[in-house]
């Protein structure tokens, strides 16, 4: 089974969102607050190296999707190049997060088209409130006849994946 899984909001959050209401959390990413540009000392949200883990040893393979790429500013008026691309890894290694490979949107590229790409049977990624909801979720622009064979889950940003089962048939019901 093929997983894909959103990281920021969805997995990591920035640093100082720790011991902070999804509320608080949502309005340091929409004030840009420091840390939220700050990529190299996120920090994973609740159990999710746990849940990955435990859906890893079943037989699950995760892909990541990540909100970092080279070609446009991802937060703010950082633009985050090449080099910038690697945090993504030092934070999944940093963490014990399962391996996976870190698609990163490529010039011209959507998140769509990378899920179109991979056709994951599993797509987990948060609602997008800080940055426009559904309008900027990934699943919104998958193609109908690729949508109709992933299971979308969408979690609230910030919120975490603890909830979802741990058992994998139990996920793609």
């Amino acid at each position: 089974m093929k997983i894909l899984v959103f990281l920021q909001g969805t997995l990591i959050m920035h640093k100082s969102a720790v011991g902070k209401t999804r509320e608080e959390i949502i309005e340091q990413v929409k004030a840009q607050e420091e840390s939220v540009r700050d990529f190299s000392s996120y920090v994973p949200i609740g159990n999710a190296v746990e849940k990955l883990n435990k859906w890893t040893e079943q037989g699950a393979e995760i892909f990541y999707l990540s909100a970092l790429t080279e070609d446009k500013k991802a937060r703010g008026d950082e633009i985050i190049g090449k080099e910038g691309l690697k945090f993504d890894q030092e934070i999944l290694d940093r963490y014990g997060f399962p391996a996976g490979e870190i698609y990163h949107r490529q010039k011209g590229e959507s998140y769509a088209q990378i899920a179109e790409r991979i056709v994951p049977d599993v797509l987990i990624e948060d609602d997008c409130e800080s940055i426009g909801g559904e309008k900027e979720m990934t699943i919104t622009f998958v193609r109908p006849e690729i949508k109709q064979k992933i299971k979308s889950i969408v979690v609230k940003e910030f919120s975490g994946i603890d909830y979802l089962p741990d058992n994998l048939k139990d996920l793609i019901l």
